[in-house]
């Protein structure tokens, strides 16, 4: 069963190419909205928090901070209204997954910034 699974995403669904991300990096995605018949982009900038699943199935969660409430999104890598994703910086982190970043303010929430 799984590898009919498998074999219907191999070959039916279509692949966006992204930058390649992780944990720790800062990063800006632009997906678009309709509003009844019209459609924007908007853009959601943010630290990853994590980076989870395979596939098809992959998603990755980003943190922003909006005033002082912080804002939580979770975007399938699959979802077809995804336009683009820049990197704006690499962040040096030791998890994968970096829940502990929830709980920082201030200067403590910041992550140092990894050399290319």
């Amino acid at each position: 069963m799984e590898a009919l699974i498998k074999f219907v995403q191999d070959e039916f669904v279509t692949k966006k190419e992204f930058p390649a991300f992780g944990a720790g990096d800062t990063i800006t995605v632009y997906y678009e909205i309709r509003e009844g018949e019209k459609t924007r982009t908007q853009f959601f900038r943010g630290v990853v928090i994590q980076v989870k699943g395979t596939g098809v199935t992959k998603t990755f969660t980003i943190r922003k901070m909006s005033g002082t409430v912080g804002v939580e999104r979770i975007f399938p890598l699959n979802m077809p209204a995804l336009q683009k994703i820049e990197v704006n910086k690499k962040g040096s982190v030791r998890r994968a997954r970096i829940y502990y970043f929830r709980g920082l303010t201030g200067k403590k929430a910041r992550i140092k910034e990894k050399r290319m």
